[in-house]
C-alpha cells in the first residue's frame, strides 16, 4: 500500500476535501462513519490503506488533517453528517482568522499554530508502511488556505524531501470574487507553489460556475454544487491510486509522465460525462465519446481554452466494467492523430492511461484527464492583469506591511509568475527540426501529413 496524507487548509479547502471524503467513502463500501458496509466487496475494500488508517472496531479514518485559523470551519464539519468520521486530534484551529490576508496565515497567525500540526503530520506519517507522498486541498484567493497552506507545504518539502507533494489549489476569478487582496493571494501563493510543489491540480471558480449554469442548468449554482464538482475530478484523479486495475499509476509516476520541466507542473484538469441527472438518460457512454469530452475545453475545470495552447503531455483515467485496453489506446490515438496541431511534436509519447474497473457511482463508464497543456498561462495572464493594476498604485499593501511584509516580496512574486509565463510560451513555440523527425515518421508513429484546419476536433464533431 503506497499511503497519502491529507492536510485540508482554510475554509474553501475544508469545504472541498469533506466534498471528497463524502464521494470516496461510498465508492470503498464505507459508511459515512468509516464502517464497512456488509454488501462491499474486496475490490471495494482491498486498498482501503492508501487514504484511510484502521482504528479499532473496524472503523477506518481519513489520514488527515483539518486546519484553519478560525474554530468555525471544524466545528462546522464535526457537526456534519461525516463528524464522528474523523479523529478529534486531527483538527487544528486558531483565533482570530486570516481576514483574507496572506502574510497572516504564512508570517504570524499560521506559524503559531504550525508546531502541533506537524507533530500530528509526524505521527501519521511514522504510521505509514511505504508514504507515497502528501497532498494539500486549499483555496488561493483567501487567506489561510493560501498563506498557512503555503507555510505548510514548504515545511513538508524541508522535512521530507524526498516524498511527493501534490496540490489541489482553488483560483480565484473575477467574475466570482469575495475580495479585493484575491489577486495579490493568488500570485503570493503561486510563488511558493512554483518552487516547493511537485504537482498542482488547478480548479477555476469561473470554470466551475460555467460547467454548473451550462451543463447542470442552474441558474445560481451554490457552493456546495462547486465543491462536489471538485470532488468528482479528485476521485477521477485518486482513482489508480485505490483500486487495482490495468495500468495502475501512483503519484511519482504520475509526476514522472506529466512533468517535463520541474517549474511546468501546473495541470488543468477535466470530468466526463458531466451532464444534468435529467439528460443521462441520452447520453452515450461509449470510451470514445468519453475521451472524446475530456479533450473539450468546456469539460475542464480551467477558464482556458486549449486550442490556445499546445499539449504537454496527458494522463487519462477510465473507470468501468469490462473497459478494454486497446479501445481505449485505439481512441487516445484517433483524438491525438486528428489533433496534431495541438499536441507538441516534440514529446513523442506524450499520453498515459489507466483503467479501473470500478465504476464512479454517477456513471457506468467516466473518465478523467489530467493535462499539462500551456493555456494554462491564460489564468496566470489573468491573475498577473489584475494583480499589477493594484500593485503599480501600491493599493492595500498595508494590511500586508502591518504583519511584517516587505514590499520587495511582491516584486519578486510577480517576476517569478511573469517568467512562469514566458516558459510556457517558449515551450508552446518550440519546435523540431524537420531532419530530427524524419526518421520517426518514416517508421509509421501515427502522425501521417493530412489536411486540417486549425479548430479542435472533437470525436462528435469530427
Amino acid at each position: 500500500m503506497r499511503e497519502l496524507i491529507t492536510i485540508q487548509a482554510g475554509q474553501a479547502g475544508n469545504q472541498v476535501a469533506t466534498a471528497s471524503w463524502e464521494t470516496i467513502l461510498p465508492e470503498h463500501g464505507l459508511t459515512d462513519q468509516g464502517q464497512i458496509k456488509e454488501e462491499a466487496t474486496f475490490e471495494h475494500t482491498e486498498r482501503l490503506n492508501v487514504f484511510f488508517s484502521e482504528a479499532s472496531a473496524k472503523k477506518f479514518v481519513p489520514r488527515t488533517l483539518a486546519v484553519d485559523l478560525e474554530p468555525s470551519t471544524g466545528d462546522a464539519i464535526r457537526s456534519s453528517k461525516l463528524g464522528s468520521l474523523f479523529r478529534p486530534s486531527s483538527f487544528f484551529a486558531g483565533q482570530g482568522g486570516a481576514a483574507n490576508n496572506w502574510a497572516k496565515g504564512f508570517y504570524t497567525d499560521g506559524a503559531e499554530i504550525l508546531e502541533p500540526i506537524f507533530d500530528a503530520l509526524r505521527r501519521e506519517a511514522e504510521n505509514c508502511d511505504l508514504l507515497q507522498g502528501f497532498q494539500l486541498v486549499h483555496s488561493i484567493g483567501g487567506g489561510t488556505g493560501s498563506g498557512l497552506g503555503c507555510l505548510l507545504l514548504n515545511k513538508i518539502r524541508e522535512e521530507y524531501p524526498d516524498r511527493m507533494l501534490a496540490t489541489y489549489s482553488v483560483l480565484p476569478s473575477p467574475k466570482v470574487s469575495e475580495t479585493v487582496v484575491e489577486p495579490y493571494n493568488a500570485v503570493l501563493s503561486f510563488n511558493q507553489l512554483i518552487d516547493h510543489a511537485d504537482m498542482v491540480f488547478t480548479a477555476d471558480n469561473e470554470q466551475l460556475y460555467n460547467i454548473l449554469h451550462r451543463n447542470f442548468k442552474q441558474e445560481n449554482p451554490a457552493y456546495p454544487a462547486l465543491n462536489a464538482l471538485i470532488a468528482r475530478v479528485m476521485s477521477g484523479i485518486s482513482t489508480p491510486f485505490r483500486f487495482s486495475g490495468q495500468l495502475n499509476s501512483d503519484l511519482r509516476k504520475l509526476g514522472t509522465n506529466l512533468v517535463p520541466f520541474p517549474r511546468l507542473h501546473f495541470f488543468t484538469t477535466s470530468y466526463a460525462p458531466l451532464v444534468a441527472p435529467g439528460a443521462k438518460a441520452f447520453e452515450r457512454s461509449n470510451v470514445a465519446d468519453i475521451i472524446s469530452e475530456l479533450m473539450d475545453s468546456r469539460n475542464q475545470l480551467a477558464a482556458a481554452d486549449v486550442r490556445s495552447g499546445k499539449f504537454l503531455t496527458v494522463a487519462c483515467y477510465l473507470r468501468g466494467r469490462d473497459l478494454s485496453s486497446r479501445e481505449v489506446d485505439e481512441a487516445m490515438s484517433a483524438i491525438q492523430q486528428r489533433n496534431r496541431d495541438f499536441l507538441v511534436e516534440w514529446i513523442p509519447h506524450s499520453s498515459q492511461t489507466a483503467l479501473c474497473s470500478v465504476p464512479a457511482l454517477d456513471a457506468p463508464v467516466s473518465g478523467t484527464m489530467i493535462s499539462n497543456n500551456t493555456c494554462i498561462q491564460d489564468l496566470f495572464r489573468r491573475t498577473h492583469d489584475q494583480f499589477s493594476r493594484m500593485f503599480s498604485r501600491k493599493a492595500f499593501l498595508h494590511p500586508y506591511q502591518n504583519e511584517g511584509m516587505d514590499e520587495m516580496e511582491f516584486t519578486e512574486a510577480e517576476y517569478n509568475l511573469i517568467d512562469l509565463v514566458e516558459e510556457y510560451q517558449q515551450y508552446q513555440d518550440a519546435g523540431i527540426d524537420e531532419d530530427e523527425c524524419v526518421g520517426e515518421i518514416a517508421e509509421g508513429d501515427g502522425f501521417a501529413p493530412e489536411e486540417t484546419d486549425q479548430s479542435f476536433v472533437t470525436n462528435s464533431e469530427a
